[in-house]
């Protein structure tokens, strides 16, 4: 498909860029295209994994990758797919040292007719866009990015694995390279794609509850920060909370925010509740995206579904531990989730909140939202029926 072709479905609904990073456009430059694409196929292919084989996220890596560099005084260079490998980068990479870094990541499927397809694509490219421009690394063009994408995953295709809950995950990087300690915007910069095989979150068809650590001592973001941008570091400094976590029998940790410890995130999961509000309407609620919650595309297309259900009210509105434990208390909450790549659709049944356990009933109710949203996502996923959100390789 060529690169117009992407530009006459791009997604409308775009995220909204902040006011300030309008006059961030001086770091802007030449954009690379897709029709320019070299092509180097490896002579030493990989060993692929059999149908048997667990694949472990992010552990197996394809046979190809895309790379893309760029100056500021010529702007960016030719892309092109080359055999897998590895960077050569300077000790004062401005990544290494002031995380002038970013990253997405998407996944492609193999359908029942063996075509492959991306999920919604567009929504990572808007994403990654606007990521770029806050950390004042060089903008690009989202549909020849998008379509370079397309031709690396064509290359590697044989790499897709056709197993129940199995796909491509693919990573786009974007780094400053720039071979100074000094802190400013990159001069140079490199941006790769990467893909990795990987196998069913959960296994089989089972759905795997998970229990939350809610410490309001620990803030994953902060307003006028950069939650909602996909950067690395806003992962590093998780892993310790992780690890606490994991101590006191939890595997995930839900992030409190302000003094009426609001609920933002699971772990790397955007977070809903479905329950019986307060004033006695069934309701599915998540978030806002106020600038501390990253705005995910599996997020956006739990939204988009049940929107279009319109079984149920559908609300994008601050949550506090107060309100939930009151619900709990009154029997009102049905299923809390977390929504993320990986996982697609996580259930929740316990938290540890201020050294108490509070049981959730998520598995009790079925979990019939749950289990419907899987549903839904793996027909519009592996292609059981045509969507506009899957973009085919």
């Amino acid at each position: 498909m060529a690169a117009l072709a992407l530009g006459q479905i791009w997604s409308r609904k775009l995220l909204p860029v902040p006011w300030l990073l309008w006059g961030l456009r001086g770091c802007a430059s030449t954009n690379f295209k897709a029709a320019d694409l070299q092509l180097q196929i490896t002579k030493e292919p990989r060993k692929k994994p059999s149908p048997s084989d667990s694949l472990v996220f992010g552990k197996t890596f394809t046979d190809h990758m895309l790379m893309v560099e760029w100056n500021r005084k010529k702007g960016w260079g030719q892309p092109r797919i080359q055999p897998f490998q590895n960077l050569t980068l300077h000790p004062a990479c401005s990544a290494l040292h002031y995380s002038l870094q970013l990253f997405e990541g998407l996944k492609a499927y193999r359908g029942q007719d063996q075509q492959v397809r991306l999920f919604r694509p567009w929504l990572n490219m808007d994403r990654m866009l606007r990521t770029a421009l806050r950390l004042c690394l060089p903008s690009f063009d989202k549909v020849e990015l998008l379509e370079c994408i397309r031709r690396l995953i064509e290359v590697d295709k044989a790499w897709v694995p056709g197993g129940t809950g199995t796909s491509l995950y693919v990573r786009p990087v974007l780094i400053g390279t720039e071979d100074s300690l000094g802190v400013n915007s990159a001069s140079q910069a490199l941006l790769f794609v990467i893909l990795c095989p990987v196998g069913s979150y959960f296994p089989g068809d089972s759905v795997t509850p998970v229990s939350l650590l809610a410490d309001p001592t620990f803030i994953r973001a902060w307003m006028g920060g950069v939650g909602d941008y996909k950067v690395g570091g806003n992962y590093g400094p998780t892993v310790l909370l992780q690890q606490e976590a994991q101590k006191k029998g939890c595997e995930q940790v839900l992030w409190l925010y302000g003094p009426d410890h609001q609920l933002t995130e699971v772990g790397t999961m955007n977070i809903f509740i479905y329950w019986t509000h307060e004033d006695g309407v069934l309701e599915l609620v998540t978030p806002p995206l106020d600038g501390i919650i990253l705005p995910g595309v599996v997020r956006q297309s739990l939204l988009d579904l049940a929107q279009t259900w319109g079984e149920f009210r559908v609300v994008e509105r601050k949550i506090t531990m107060k309100e939930l434990l009151r619900a709990l208390e009154e029997g009102r909450v049905r299923e809390v989730f977390g929504s993320g790549t990986a996982c697609q659709v996580c259930p929740v049944h316990r938290i540890l909140y201020k050294d108490k356990h509070l049981h959730i009933p998520t598995m009790e109710n079925g979990p019939e939202l749950i289990l419907r949203f899987q549903k839904e996502l793996k027909a519009i996923q592996y292609g059981t029926k045509a969507h506009k959100w899957m973009l085919p390789v």
